[in-house]
Order: C-alpha cells, then sequence, then structure tokens
C-alpha cells in the first residue's frame, strides 16, 4: 500500500504549487451558494445536473476523496452538513481553510477512499466519489458508499474512461495516441521502474479500472444506476476523439 503514501505528498505538493484541482473556491462562490446559486463538478468541466442531489439543506453528505476546497464548501454553503474525507493532509487544510474563512460548518476526516470504516452504517444521505483512479480497486468504495449511506441515498461519482489508460502517456502528452497497456491498468504493473519515478511519483499512482468495476460494481453493491453524463477531458489530444470522463447518479434500494 505504499502507493497511498505517494499519492498524498503528491497531492500535498499539488496543493503547494496550486495544481487547479487543490484551489478553494472563493468567498464570493460560498456567499452565492448561500443564496441557492450553486455548481459542483465531478468531472473536469461539466456541472452536476441539480436534480441529482434532490434536496440538499439538512443533508449529511460525505465527500470521498473529496478535499480541496471545492465541492464541500459549495454544498457546506447551501446548507448540507458536510463531511470530507481525503489522503492528503493539505487538500483537508483546504477546506477548513474555506471553514474559518466563511463561517462554515466542515467536518475533515483523514483517510483511505476504500475504507470507510469510520463511519457508522447509513450515516450519510449523499455521497460524492472523486478521484477514482488514484485507488487500486473501486469495488471497496462502492460498497463502503453504499453501506454508509441511508436506504434511498445517492452516490454520486465521476469516473475516467478506461479508455485513456491504454495509451502511452508520454506520447499522448506529445499529441499523439499510441496503443500500450490493458485495462485493468497500473501504474505499479504497467510502468517501467524508470517510468514509474518519473510519472507516478511527480503525478500520483493511478489506476485504469474496468467500466464493468465502474458501473456494473456499483450495482453489485446494491444501488440502481438512475442518471449518467459524459465530459471533456484535461486537454489531451484524446478529447478530439471520446469523452475522457463519466460521471453516474446511483440510489440505494429502500
Amino acid at each position: 500500500m505504499e502507493y497511498l503514501s505517494i499519492n498524498a505528498k503528491v497531492w500535498d505538493k499539488n496543493v503547494a504549487e496550486g495544481n487547479q484541482w487543490t484551489l478553494p473556491v472563493s468567498s464570493e462562490q460560498v456567499a452565492a451558494a448561500r443564496d441557492g446559486d450553486w455548481s459542483v463538478v465531478l468531472t473536469p468541466y461539466r456541472a452536476v445536473p441539480r436534480e441529482w442531489f434532490g434536496e440538499v439543506s439538512g443533508r449529511r453528505i460525505l465527500l470521498i476523496a473529496g478535499g480541496g476546497g471545492q465541492q464541500g464548501p459549495i454544498l457546506a454553503a447551501a446548507g448540507a452538513r458536510v463531511t470530507v474525507l481525503d489522503n492528503s493532509p493539505a487538500q483537508l487544510g483546504q477546506d477548513e481553510m474555506v471553514a474559518r474563512r466563511d463561517g462554515l460548518e466542515i467536518a475533515t476526516v483523514l483517510g483511505d477512499m476504500q475504507d470507510l470504516s469510520c463511519f457508522a452504517d447509513g450515516s450519510f444521505d449523499i455521497a460524492l466519489s472523486l478521484g477514482g483512479c488514484f485507488a487500486q480497486s473501486v469495488l471497496p468504495i462502492w460498497r463502503e458508499a453504499h453501506r454508509v449511506l441511508a436506504p434511498g441515498g445517492r452516490l454520486l461519482a465521476g469516473h475516467n474512461n478506461p479508455v485513456e489508460f491504454i495509451f502511452d502517456m508520454d506520447d499522448m502528452l506529445d499529441g499523439k495516441l499510441t496503443v500500450r497497456h490493458k485495462i485493468p491498468y497500473s501504474d505499479i504493473r504497467d510502468l517501467t521502474p524508470d517510468e514509474f519515478d518519473d510519472i507516478a511519483r511527480e503525478n500520483g499512482v493511478c489506476f485504469g479500472h474496468t467500466l464493468e468495476d465502474l458501473i456494473a460494481g456499483q450495482i453489485a453493491a446494491g444501488f440502481t444506476i438512475h442518471g449518467f453524463y459524459e465530459d471533456k477531458g484535461v486537454g489531451y489530444c484524446l478529447d478530439n476523439y471520446i469523452s475522457a470522463f463519466f460521471a453516474t447518479l446511483a440510489i440505494k434500494q429502500i
């Protein structure tokens, strides 16, 4: 499980360097959310449909790997009782900073997205899952989310399209699509030691999951799928051919 430590250090470094996924929301955005004008993302650009949340005010919401001071403060300002779990202390620090700055109540918990054992059964109404590509398996995330959600609870999850991981990363950064890897993909298994040091230790250890695990895995955990949309990626040449991200709404059966 050394990769968990590597990823925590990478995201701590990302905070220090101002990575876009670590930049907290502004006080103006928090004020707008308090007035009912808000949106959040699970993928790079497309806002989550508001109807996916249902009622937010007073709801217990868990953000799984959701640190960074982005989604958590917005939902707290909209009236939710928010808990943020993340593997990066610095990412959690962003949520804590916004909470102090803008007078929000946000609980932060340091932990692994695959292990929600610190939370009781049925203790949340809504869960948001982010960053599944940094988990060795998404199946424990779905099982644990199902356990901690109350009956009828909602799981909103953002996913990397696994096709992104079949290509050589260096070539893709250079604008070329060279098929190299099989799915499921693992930085640990599929990169050479030198590549691992250059890529994973700089950007985090990533995993490309099968569509079966990403979608059918939620169904197997006891959810039904009620919503789906796709979104563009983060500037790779792959964006010219396919949406590199998608999101799902799953509901725990009553």
